[in-house]
Order: structure tokens, then sequence, then C-alpha cells
């Protein structure tokens, strides 16, 4: 942590940014509420207070305790804020008529993807006909070094981001962080440079791959990512690559950067 970061934490306020750390906890799980004993241990917090936030949360319709009782998962005022989030937000609209034509050649689910700090969030899909396929929820996070969209968008960083994006602790370019080579690294975001593209062959998950394209936005850096995902064959990735590519290259100047 740097001089900057640990001067801009000593304004943080604890029990908002405890209060965010459960919304995001429930956001990430993948059973659809959580006890209180199960937010305690993933958040560290003590259960008297995290009670004190769960009921505060709760007021506000931000959070929601289960019929039973027994557990909590995210409230319908949170459709309502992240509605006027993406409301504000050209990309998604924009997004559409391309993803759906993406997922229609390829096939494959195309998603658009937007960048917030160290994370992404899926903001727009569009799924292809196929027998087989992947479905992604809108709003689901992502690490940002994620895969093929991770080295999509840090190949197209500012050499100072992208410097302080490899000083994260946990680094998912290849799947577990601890199967990250930073000299492969470079070789394929050097690739990507060249091509528009990345790709991942079932490394972040067996049997599923993707194909990833930079959106960049107006002052010439990343905003985001374009992906292909499917059960497609391995072959088939740098055959979809221009295509997610050029995907990328339309959505970008259409946000008004020059690609």
């Amino acid at each position: 942590m740097g001089k900057n970061d640990k001067a801009e934490n000593r304004y943080l306020v604890p029990s908002v940014d405890q209060a965010s750390r459960i919304l995001f906890c429930l956001a990430d799980s993948k059973s659809s509420h959580m006890s209180l004993t199960e937010i305690c241990e993933k958040v560290s917090i003590h259960k008297s207070k995290a009670f004190s936030l769960l009921l505060t949360l709760q007021q506000f319709k931000l959070i929601q305790r289960n019929v039973d009782g027994k557990g909590y998962s995210l409230g319908p005022s949170l459709v309502t804020l992240s509605r006027k989030v993406l409301d504000n937000l050209s990309a998604p609209r924009l997004a559409d008529p391309i993803l759906e034509e993406l997922a229609r050649k390829t096939k494959s689910t195309a998603i658009l993807g937007l960048i917030v700090d160290r994370h992404v969030f899926v903001a727009a899909k569009q799924e292809g006909e196929s027998d087989i396929g992947v479905t992604i929820r809108i709003g689901h996070r992502f690490p940002l070094t994620y895969g093929s969209h991770g080295k999509a968008i840090a190949a197209f960083l500012h050499p100072k981001a992208f410097d302080h994006l490899l000083k994260g602790r946990d680094l998912y370019f290849h799947g577990n962080p601890k199967r990250f080579n930073r000299v492969r690294l470079q070789k394929e975001l050097v690739q990507c440079r060249r091509d528009g593209f990345a790709v991942d062959l079932g490394e972040m998950m067996q049997g599923i791959n993707t194909v990833a394209a930079p959106v960049i936005g107006i002052d010439g850096t990343p905003v985001g990512y374009i992906v292909v995902i499917g059960v497609f064959a391995s072959e088939l990735a740098r055959k979809f690559g221009p295509l997610v590519a050029e995907a990328g290259k339309a959505l970008s100047q259409q946000l008004g950067a020059e690609v």
C-alpha cells in the first residue's frame, strides 16, 4: 500500500466500509442467501456489529431477510439504484446491437463489461442460438485481471496504470493466481496489441473458452471490454478473434475514442 492509499484510508468511515463489504459479500455469494454467521466469517465482523449493519441496510431495503428469518439476501432497492446507474451509462445501450450481431455470428454469449476500480461488472449481454450456452447475469462482478478480458484490458493500459495493476495481490490472468507467469503475460499482451484481442482456453473454467477485446474510452484508455464466451472449440477462438476485435473497436468509436 502506497502513501497516497494510506492517506486516503484515514478518511474512510468504518461502518460504511463494513456495510459495503457486506453488500458485496452477498452479491458474490453462490447461494441465494447467507446466514449471519456466514456473513461474519466472510467479512470478519463481530456478530453484534454485523446484526446492527444488516438491520440498518434492511430499513432501506438494500438487503432483505428471508421468510424463515434464517438468512439474508440483497434487497429490491438495489434494483432501483443499479437501474439508475445503467440508465446514465451510454455504453450498454450502444453495445446491444453490436453484441447481438456478435452473438449471432459466433452462436455464443457476447458480453459487455465495464471497469470499476480493480473489478469489472457485466453491463449488457446477448446470447446466441446454441444447444449449449453459458449464462452470466447482468451485474455480476469479476476481478479486472480475470482471463482474456484481463489481458485485453492490460494490453492497452497506460504503463503506470499497468505497473499499478501488477502490484495487486491476486492476478487471475492465467486462472489460479499461483499460475501467474509474468514472462508469458508480456508475450500475450504484445500479441493482443497486434491482433486486437486476447484468448483464454479453459484456464478460468474447464471447458469454457473466451475471446475478449478492449473497449476504449474518449481519453484513450480502456473503460471495459467485449467478450465472447462459450463451449466452442479452441480452434474457433482465433477465428472469432477478429470479430470480437471489430466489435470492441466499433463500440470504442461510438464512445468517442480514436482507434
